[in-house]
């Protein structure tokens, strides 16, 4: 029989679903990829054992990582880790049972999708308008899902460094009626009205809700994923004004963070709602609000954005962590 091979654990774990894969420690091939519901999971340890159940069942790896990285969607330098957006926890005394032999990292999500932007290939990203990215310089990382997402690359000398941040939760800033009308209503039922609250997909079922109330009309939509699809088809005005919205505020937002990062890098926004919906995204007004900075129009106008169509970034950038960190 061939001896088993060395690997590495890798581990994207958001609020709504958490993917796990192997990487042979030889190699940069992602094995054994599966995807768990967060919701079916009482608790994160048990989904982690009965992902390694299925790897010691399929047979042909060593009993233990050789090091893991688990990208989690919340701070992950607090012990114990409280994810943002799921009721999932779980310790570094939990983890070390587990891998007690193993280099183990835990790393914000966003870093993880940061550190897969070095390895992207032209046809990993669609462009949204123009713009040339500067070599050397900061790029920024920003997507919306269950919650959304904010980092920071910063190439050095000798590779790049990650910012990880919480930028998801800044506040919201309307700029024009419209928005201003729609923070008012999103004020009476949450105390902070952060971005967050409008860039995710919680986000979307507030923004179809606070229309909703604002025209006075029933809701006929729950869900992001029903919204979404009735304003792709053009069956829904209030759905559609909804998605807009979205990517108004979207816009907005990256642009925002690319100032605040002096971004000639790159704005990259990835999630898991941007990249289903692409040509509705960029045929919206994300790149006009993206722009409409004043007198630094031009500056933002130079700087490219673009939506990652990767597929799994975070367990791709989750590998690259752990080479660059050996």
């Amino acid at each position: 029989m061939p001896p088993e091979q060395d690997w590495n654990l890798l581990a994207d774990i958001g609020g709504t679903n958490a993917r796990f894969a192997i990487q042979a420690t030889a190699g940069e091939v992602l094995h054994e990829l599966c995807v768990y519901s967060v919701a079916e999971y009482p608790v994160f340890i048990s989904v982690l054992r009965d992902y390694l159940g299925q790897i010691r069942q399929h047979g042909g790896w060593a009993a233990q990582p050789q090091a893991v990285c688990l990208a989690v969607a919340c701070p992950p330098d607090q012990d114990p880790i409280s994810f943002t957006n799921s009721n999932w926890q779980f310790s570094r005394a939990e983890l070390a049972q587990v891998f007690p032999d193993a280099r183990v990292e835990v790393i914000n999500d966003f870093s993880a999708i940061a550190y897969s932007i070095p390895t992207l290939a032209d046809d990993d990203w669609l462009s949204v308008g123009g713009g040339k990215a500067v070599p050397e310089k900061p790029v920024v990382i920003v997507g919306a899902g269950t919650g959304l997402g904010v980092s920071t690359l910063l190439p050095i000398e000798d590779g790049v460094q990650v910012l990880a941040g919480e930028g998801g939760h800044i506040s919201f800033a309307p700029v024009d009626e419209h928005e201003m009308a729609i923070l008012r209503q999103l004020q009476r039922h949450y105390h902070h009205v952060s971005v967050e609250r409008l860039l995710s997909g919680s986000g979307i079922v507030n923004i179809y809700r606070v229309l909703c109330e604002l025209q006075s009309t029933q809701q006929v939509h729950t869900t992001a994923a029903e919204i979404s699809q009735a304003a792709i088809q053009g069956v829904d005005e209030i759905a559609l004004e909804t998605l807009s919205v979205f990517c108004r505020v979207l816009g907005s937002t990256a642009g925002n963070l690319a100032l605040i990062n002096g971004a000639l890098g790159g704005v990259y926004i990835a999630g898991g709602i941007v990249p289903r919906m692409t040509d509705f995204v960029i045929n919206s007004q994300i790149r006009q609000r993206f722009e409409d900075k004043g007198r630094f129009h031009g500056y933002l106008r130079s700087i490219p954005l673009r939506i990652v169509v990767k597929d799994n970034p975070g367990l791709h950038g989750a590998m690259n962590r752990l080479r660059l960190a050996q």
